[in-house]
């Protein structure tokens, strides 16, 4: 992997390069970059400073037909979907080889396109996307079917398939990374692809897809579209040629993917939203190794993580200490700037109307009754961009917006509680329930609380750690899907039950 010390620490290379990038702005059919069939391009924006760093081709209803057919095309000759397993986990193999040999090449198109730390993406995004094509091909030989013990004059057999067309939907904030997660299991199991990478941030997407043809992946099997969620998601989501759609982004547009599907031939439909995740910090925490997670879990890519610990849930004899400590370690850990520059921590929110509303957020907080208890001011060179300055709020009560509203930027909110059940109620009272984490030194109170609370990841003593085993996903509003694990894979299969009578 890249040494990310040499790379990022010559800040002069990063802005060469984004110089002289010349990133790839067609759409990718049935294995060719191929121009929009309306002609129309819009533009993807550097959130950094403003300006436009390519015109991109833009998809309409006409070029999701023709990639859907491609991809049913291909999925029936069954050139992918019917080749050897160990065959197509050689493909995705070297795909993951190849992604890993083009590190820097993503980290720099998605830190241009979304304002990431181009350390984050060489440290994180990058070889987490790896890991999830390398771990999900070594498992496409794993699967297994079943043979049930039936009378003995039939054979009765399960076995599984793949779906058919997958149409995977993914947001601006991971561009690379969520387009593994959901790219990897529907290409491991055997299924054709139409990929929409969110019209912010297309660029890594598109490179994605060529090394998949260079690695050996067959035409029409690995498809992106461009364009608006509102004309090429929508025409995903009501396509009949589409069997299932694997979403993440926020929780209207998952609603409306559901709807979708019953609008159309009721494909399958599997959502990873929102998310208000509370930080549960019990009297006994160990705040040495709490606040660099507290601070971490809502500062990291900008705030812009659906995961994002944004709840701040403190027990009332913790509260001054906290929120002193929390200030002190962010003045000394969080630097917002060029993210192609070292050190730099935070970059850009995405879009100047997201930095906008997520500045309404703030406002908002404190003509509620909030209290800011940390900010820092964004520097006056960066005016020019989408910066915002990461924010905590104090003395928050559960009925303000802040406490209520998915924000995804760098806004927490701190609220004090006093005994466990009051905890566990301030956490659960929220439409969603993607994650938590609870902080304490007693075993007792680390499963009980554990158990109590509504969410579908809970750590406890750390914050957003895992590997490909955990599945990722939420109850209520944050979605129904689960990305990464094996469950993940399987839900990209569907069964089939095979009686012979042998009678």
């Amino acid at each position: 992997m890249t040494d990310i010390a040499n790379v990022v620490g010559n800040n002069n290379i990063w802005h060469q390069r984004a110089s002289e990038i010349r990133p790839e702005t067609r759409l990718f059919i049935d294995g060719q970059f191929v121009a929009a069939e309306g002609g129309a391009t819009f533009d993807t924006v550097n959130p950094t400073n403003g300006t436009v760093i390519a015109a991109i081709a833009q998809g309409t209803r006409a070029d999701v037909d023709l990639a859907v057919s491609a991809a049913r095309k291909a999925f029936a000759s069954g050139v992918w979907s019917r080749m050897a397993p160990r065959d197509r986990m050689a493909v995705l193999y070297r795909l993951a080889d190849l992604i890993e040999q083009n590190a820097e090449t993503f980290a720099l198109l998605d830190s241009l396109d979304m304002g990431k730390p181009v350390a984050d993406m060489l440290g994180y995004d990058v070889p987490q996307s790896v890991l999830t094509f390398r771990y999900l091909a070594e498992a496409i030989d794993k699967i297994e079917g079943a043979v049930t013990n039936t009378a003995h004059d039939a054979l009765h057999m399960i076995v599984r398939e793949p779906i058919g067309v997958v149409a995977c939907i993914v947001p601006w904030n991971f561009p690379l990374m969520m387009a593994a997660w959901k790219v990897a299991p529907a290409l491991a199991t055997g299924n054709s692809v139409v990929l929409k990478p969110a019209e912010q941030s297309p660029l890594s997407a598109l490179l994605l897809a060529q090394l998949f043809k260079d690695a050996g992946g067959p035409d029409g099997v690995f498809n992106v579209v461009n364009g608006y969620g509102e004309e090429v998601g929508a025409a995903l989501g009501l396509h009949m040629g589409i069997d299932k759609i694997a979403f993440t982004g926020s929780t209207e547009v998952g609603k409306l993917m559901m709807v979708y599907s019953g609008q159309s031939n009721m494909k399958r439909v599997s959502t990873e939203c929102g998310g208000k995740s509370p930080q549960i910090i019990m009297p006994d925490a160990d705040l040495d190794a709490v606040i660099p997670y507290a601070v971490g879990g809502i500062f990291y890519n900008q705030g812009e993580v659906c995961s994002a610990g944004s709840r701040l849930l403190v027990h009332k004899t913790l509260v001054a200490e906290f929120t002193e400590r929390f200030q002190d370690y962010a003045r000394a850990n969080v630097q917002v700037g060029d993210p192609l520059v070292e050190g730099v921590t935070m970059g850009p929110l995405v879009t100047a109307t997201q930095a906008q509303q997520v500045r309404n957020y703030i406002k908002r907080g404190a003509e509620e009754g909030a209290k800011t208890a940390f900010t820092l001011e964004v520097p006056g060179e960066l005016e020019g961009g989408n910066f915002v300055s990461p924010t905590l709020f104090g003395a928050v009560t559960p009925d303000m917006t802040i406490a209520r509203e998915e924000v995804f930027g760098p806004v927490a909110a701190l609220l004090s509680f006093e005994t466990p059940e009051q905890a566990i109620q301030i956490a659960n009272d929220t439409q969603y329930g993607l994650a938590a984490s609870i902080w304490t030194r007693d075993l007792n109170t680390a499963h009980s609380m554990s158990r109590a609370v509504e969410a579908g990841i809970v750590w406890v003593n750390c914050y957003d750690h895992g590997d490909m085993t955990q599945p990722w996903g939420g109850y209520k509003q944050s979605g129904q899907g689960r990305d990464k694990c094996i469950e993940g894979m399987l839900a990209h299969t569907q069964t089939k039950s095979v009686w012979i009578n042998l009678g």
